[in-house]
């Protein structure tokens, strides 16, 4: 990259938050995924939204390419630039600006973290929560928001994208426009009724905007909760379960899940939780939840008994909830997983097949469903543990991703935040005249083709 325009990089943020050296260069190069490094040409950190706005003026007259990255966590490198440019690293963008008791929302800069709200919840306001994603507590609430990313009151609440009331976006061109109420109102507080806007972010891996400030959805905190545990193996009965579920629409949160290590994991277990804030509200949840699997004595059974309780317990109860944890039981640190958004009557195929992938692929698996809003369809995690020191070994971790993202889509099913390869088989699936109106909007909103380049890329 041009030592001018590090120098006028510098010049806007302070030349400690401009860098094209090496070593830092390494690590925004890649991510914790199996994906392999895409050189990165520098990383600035601003610490304004003006900052933001004067770097994007700045790469647009210098046609250099801009991937935005909050904590670089997606697993499917989604920030790691695919055409070189720069990094934009928000981390420093990270001010709690408001918190609205009454109409229950934050507003928040694009670097805040998942921990830091959280933190900012217990210490202020206690009563209330936002849906916490199953990610490190380093994750970004907006990065989280703008994959359409899961936290732990999806199942009652929908997805975190669907609790956001406002953003303000600097555009690929440097402007900068305010979207929801806060467009007509000092109050982040509603996104309807006007004219939705914010589906041209959210989802768009990058390519469309610069999200610096956003209003979260905030959830009164419950009194009492915990965990119904049930075990079964049989894989036809999950849809028929998720229908009872739904039917009475009383959980906080639900898992069912698999895997091959240690041996006692290799059941189905349905992992419930329910909540309430009175102790009647509360028994009662359980007591309905508890009937349905009653339904079935000979082919599902409670788990009071170890080795299963205490470790479920552990994983599911916290929030967030720890359930991936596949990447525990091999050398080498690597994990890479594949979320495909399914509609329920496939589950069964789905969910074997996911088995097969990875024993042809000589990993161990690791299956765990997430209930999306309503029972209406599931997130369906297909989770390889591999040993980032071995190349071969990364290689077949790449494979069966490749392997299972194709099976997603042959099923009828959507592949979640998907690494570049997944974009392609997405974007062969899809109707001509989607993707062409898709290219339009990408075109229209960054006439010079700089942000996050290469995603989504129709042409």
């Amino acid at each position: 990259m041009k030592e001018e325009f590090l120098s006028r990089l510098a010049e806007i943020v302070g030349a400690d938050y401009v860098s094209d050296r090496p070593e830092e260069l390494y690590l925004y190069s890649r991510d914790p995924g199996a994906q392999k490094p895409r050189r990165a040409d520098g990383v600035v950190m601003p610490g304004t939204v003006d900052e933001v706005q004067q770097i994007v003026r700045l790469a647009n007259r210098e046609k250099i390419a801009i991937t935005p990255m909050g904590a670089g966590l997606t697993l499917s490198a989604l920030t790691v630039p695919l055409k070189g440019g720069i990094v934009l690293d928000m981390k420093r963008l990270d001010r709690i600006i408001e918190v609205n008791q009454a109409s229950r929302y934050a507003v928040i800069e694009a670097g805040v973290t998942q921990a830091a709200l959280r933190a900012y919840l217990e210490k202020h306001h206690p009563g209330l929560q936002h849906s916490t994603p199953e990610s490190p507590p380093t994750a970004t609430i907006v990065g989280n928001i703008l994959i359409h990313g899961h936290g732990h009151l999806t199942p009652r609440y929908g997805v975190n994208s669907q609790m956001v009331n406002g953003m303000e976006v600097v555009l690929p061109t440097g402007e900068l426009c305010r979207l929801g109420s806060c467009s007509v109102s000092p109050k982040w507080f509603s996104r309807d009724p006007l004219p939705d806007l914010m589906g041209l972010f959210l989802g768009w891996l990058g390519t469309t905007g610069i999200v610096t400030k956003l209003s979260i959805q905030l959830f009164p905190k419950p009194a009492f909760r915990d965990l119904l545990l049930f075990s079964s193996d049989s894989v036809e009965l999950i849809p028929e379960i998720i229908a009872e579920l739904s039917q009475i629409n009383l959980l906080e949160n639900c898992f069912i899940i698999t895997q091959e290590k240690p041996r006692w994991a290799q059941h189905i277990f349905y992992i419930i939780v329910v909540s309430g804030q009175s102790k009647e509200e509360f028994e009662t949840k359980k007591e309905l939840h508890n009937r349905i699997f009653q339904k079935y004595p000979d082919k599902i059974l409670p788990v009071t008994e170890e080795p299963a309780l205490t470790p479920l317990r552990e994983r599911f109860l916290g929030v967030p909830p720890f359930a991936a944890t596949a990447a525990d039981f091999r050398k080498g640190g690597g994990f890479e997983y594949t979320g495909a958004i399914l509609p329920i009557e496939v589950i069964p195929q789905a969910w074997r097949s996911g088995i097969e992938i990875a024993h042809k692929y000589d990993l161990l698996y690791q299956l765990g469903i997430q209930l999306l809003p309503n029972g209406h369809s599931v997130m369906l995690a297909y989770s390889y543990p591999f040993n980032r020191a071995v190349a071969e070994e990364a290689g077949r971790a790449r494979g069966a991703l490749d392997e299972t993202n194709r099976l997603t889509l042959e099923l009828g099913g959507i592949v979640w935040k998907p690494e570049l390869p997944a974009q392609k088989l997405i974007l062969e699936k899809m109707d001509a005249n989607t993707r062409q109106l898709m290219d339009r909007i990408k075109k229209t909103l960054d006439p010079n083709d700089i942000m996050n380049p290469g995603n989504w890329e129709v042409t």
